[in-house]
C-alpha cells in the first residue's frame, strides 16, 4: 500500500512538471510569433515601379515558314547531247557573266562546222563563176545585136540575103537565151550561197553550245555532273545564284493572303546558332500555285546580312483579325523553373501571381489567364522581392 501510494505521488509530480513545461513552450511560441510579426511590420517597404494593365487591340498572328532563295537563280543546262569534257567550277566559286563553266566534247560539232564552212566557200565560188559566165554572155549578146543590126541594114539595101538575116536573128536570140540561162544559174548560186552561209552560221552557233557559260554573275551553289558524264538537252548541270540580297518564299493560305500587300514589313526569324531576326518587306504576292490547296506564293525581300545563306529555313508571322489582349512588359515576368508568375500590387504589398502567357508582341507579352484588366503589375521586380513584401511606388 505504501509503495502504491508512493508511485501515484511520483506520477502526479511528473504530470505537474509536464504541464508547466507545456505552458512554458506555448508562451515561448506565442512570444516568437509576436516577434516575427513585429519584424515583418518593421521591414522597410521596397521601392518598385508599377503599371496598370489594359486591354489593347492586336492582330492574331499565324506562323508561316519557307526557304531562303536568291533573288535570281538558274539551273545551267546543255542544249546538246554530248560527253562532258571539263567542269571548270566547284560549289562556292564566284563566276562572272559569260564565264565558261562546262566544256563538252565538240569534235563532231567542229567537223560539222568545218563542212558547213566548206560548203559556203564552194557556193561562193559558184557565184563567182556564174558572174563571169554572165559577163561573157552579155558580151556575146552585145555582139549578136550589133551583127543583127548591120545585117538588117544591108538586107534593107538588098545587100544581104534573107538567109544571112535569119542567121543573124537566130544568133541574137541564142545570145539572149544564154544570158537568161546564166542569170538563172547565178540566182541559184546566190541562193545556194545564202543557204550555205546560214548553215555555216548555224553550225558555228551549235558548236558554241559546247562551251556552256554563266548566265549572270553569281556563285555556284551546286554541281550535278562530272567529266565523262553525258550531257542531255535540258538536263541540269550546275546551279548558279545571283549575288546580292536574298528573299524568303513562303506559301500562304487564301484566307490569309488578303491581309498582305506589297511593301508590308514583316519580322523573319531564322534557325541559326545565334538568334537571327530580320525585318523583311513583302515584294510579291503571286497567284495561286496549287488550285486544290488554294496556296499563294509570298516573296519577302530580306536586307543584306552576312550570316544569311540560301537554303536556310525562316519563319514569319502573318497578321490576322484583331482581338483585345492583355499585355504586360517582358521585364515584369518572373520565371522560376517551369513556373511563370508576375508580381501584382495588392494594396501596399506585392503578391506573386502565377499566369499563363500567350503570344509575343513588340509591346510586350500576352497574358491569357491569371491577370485582370485594371490590376497593377510591378514592371521590374527587384531580385530580393518576395510574396507579401511591403512596397511603395517609386514611379508610374
Amino acid at each position: 500500500m505504501l509503495n502504491t501510494y508512493g508511485l501515484g505521488a511520483v506520477a502526479g509530480r511528473v504530470a505537474g512538471v509536464a504541464l508547466m513545461s507545456g505552458a512554458a513552450l506555448v508562451a515561448s511560441a506565442c512570444g516568437g510569433q509576436d516577434h516575427a510579426a513585429d519584424a515583418v511590420t518593421a521591414r522597410a517597404p521596397v521601392t518598385v515601379t508599377m503599371q496598370e494593365v489594359r486591354r489593347a487591340p492586336r492582330a492574331a498572328m499565324v506562323e508561316a515558314g519557307g526557304l531562303v532563295q536568291a533573288k535570281s537563280s538558274a539551273l545551267v543546262t546543255s542544249r546538246l547531247m554530248a560527253p562532258i569534257r571539263e567542269v571548270r567550277v566547284v560549289p562556292g566559286d564566284r563566276v562572272r557573266a559569260g564565264q565558261v563553266l562546262v566544256v563538252l566534247d565538240d569534235r563532231d560539232l567542229g567537223a560539222q562546222a568545218r563542212s558547213a564552212r566548206s560548203a559556203a566557200a564552194a557556193a561562193e565560188q559558184s557565184v563567182t563563176v556564174g558572174s563571169a559566165d554572165r559577163q561573157a554572155a552579155e558580151a556575146a549578146l552585145t555582139l549578136a545585136r550589133a551583127s543583127h543590126g548591120r545585117i538588117a541594114v544591108l538586107h534593107a539595101r538588098k545587100s544581104a540575103t534573107p538567109q544571112e538575116l535569119d542567121e543573124a536573128t537566130a544568133s541574137l536570140r541564142a545570145a539572149e537565151a544564154r544570158l537568161a540561162s546564166i542569170d538563172a544559174h547565178v540566182q541559184q548560186a546566190q541562193a545556194s550561197l545564202a543557204s550555205a552561209r546560214a548553215g555555216s552560221d548555224a553550225a558555228a552557233v551549235t558548236a558554241s553550245f559546247a562551251m556552256i557559260t554563266a548566265p549572270f554573275a553569281g556563285v555556284i551553289t551546286e554541281k550535278l555532273v562530272e567529266p565523262g558524264n553525258m550531257a542531255m538537252p535540258g538536263a541540269p548541270l550546275l546551279r548558279v545564284e545571283e549575288q546580292g540580297a536574298l528573299r524568303l518564299d513562303v506559301r500562304v493560305d487564301a484566307s490569309r493572303v488578303t491581309e498582305l500587300s506589297v511593301g508590308q514589313e514583316l519580322d523573319v526569324a531564322f534557325d541559326a546558332a545565334e538568334p537571327l531576326t530580320l525585318r523583311g518587306t513583302v515584294s510579291e504576292v503571286a497567284r495561286a500555285m496549287d488550285a486544290d490547296a488554294r496556296a499563294y506564293l509570298v516573296k519577302i525581300a530580306l536586307p543584306a546580312e552576312p550570316r544569311l545563306r540560301s537554303g536556310m529555313f525562316g519563319r514569319t508571322h502573318l497578321p490576322g483579325p484583331a482581338s483585345q489582349v492583355l499585355l504586360v512588359p517582358a521585364s515584369a515576368v518572373v520565371r522560376r523553373g517551369q513556373v511563370t508568375a508576375i508580381f501584382v500590387a495588392e494594396g501596399d504589398a506585392a503578391r506573386l501571381r502565377m499566369v499563363v502567357l500567350g503570344r509575343t508582341f513588340r509591346e510586350g507579352l500576352e497574358v491569357v489567364s491569371g491577370l485582370a484588366e485594371g490590376e497593377r503589375v510591378i514592371t521590374a521586380p527587384p531580385a530580393g522581392l518576395t510574396d507579401g513584401a511591403p512596397i511603395r511606388t517609386g514611379a508610374k
